[in-house]
C-alpha cells in the first residue's frame, strides 16, 4: 500500500483489525444485534426507508463511510510526524469510535428527532464493521490515488447518495447539528 514512498505496514492492519474486535465486543456489550432481525442472509439493504436498512452488510450509507476514510487521510496529514501506518490505525480508531457514539442512545434518539431517519434503531454489529472497513477502503484510495481523484469520488459520492436516496454525508452531518425543516422536508419527500 504505497503512499508516497511510505507504506501502511502489517502492524497497522493488526492494530485496525484488533479495533474492530474490540469494537464488535463493545457494541454486543451495548445490546446490539449481530445480524438483521429479519433473519434473511442477504448481504445488502438498498432501502433506507425499512427497518433492514444499517442491518446488513451493505447499505448506502457504506459509501458515507468511504468519504469518512478520505477525508480522515487528508485531515490526518496535517500531523507531519506520524507515518502512514499511525494516519491509518488512528483513522480507523476515529472510525470505531464514530460507530460506538452512533449506536449510543444519545445518537439513535438524535438521528430520529433530527434527520430522515425516523425509525433508527442503530447499526447491526455486521454493518458497523463494515462501515469500518468502508473507512480503511476510502484511506487506502486517498492514499493511493491524487487529491484530485479523492474530491472526485468525494462529489460523485455525494450527487449520487443525493440523487438515489435525497441523503449525504454532509446533509447527515448539518442534519445531526443544526436539523433545518426545509432539508427534512425535502428528504422525506
Amino acid at each position: 500500500m504505497q503512499a508516497s514512498g511510505r507504506t501502511v505496514r502489517r502492524w497497522a492492519a493488526w492494530w485496525a483489525f484488533g479495533l474492530i474486535v474490540a469494537m464488535a465486543i463493545l457494541l454486543s456489550a451495548m445490546g446490539r444485534r449481530f445480524w438483521c432481525e429479519c433473519g434473511s442472509w442477504v448481504p445488502w439493504s438498498w432501502d433506507i426507508w425499512t427497518s433492514h436498512n444499517s442491518q446488513h452488510l451493505i447499505d448506502p450509507y457504506f459509501f458515507s463511510h468511504v468519504l469518512h476514510g478520505v477525508l480522515f487521510f487528508f485531515a490526518l496529514r496535517l500531523v507531519p510526524r506520524w507515518d502512514s501506518s499511525t494516519r491509518f490505525v488512528i483513522a480507523v480508531l476515529l472510525e470505531v469510535g464514530w460507530e460506538i457514539l452512533e449506536n449510543s442512545p444519545l445518537i439513535i434518539q438524535r438521528y430520529r428527532e433530527s434527520t430522515m431517519a425516523v425509525g433508527y434503531t442503530g447499526d447491526s454489529i455486521a454493518n458497523s464493521i463494515t462501515d469500518v472497513v468502508a473507512c480503511a477502503l476510502g484511506f487506502m484510495f486517498a492514499t493511493h490515488y491524487s487529491w484530485k481523484a479523492s474530491i472526485g469520488l468525494l462529489l460523485a459520492t455525494e450527487v449520487l447518495m443525493l440523487v438515489t436516496i435525497r441523503d449525504s454525508l454532509l446533509l447527515n452531518i448539518v442534519m445531526l447539528i443544526t436539523p433545518i425543516p426545509a432539508i427534512q422536508q425535502w428528504q422525506t419527500g
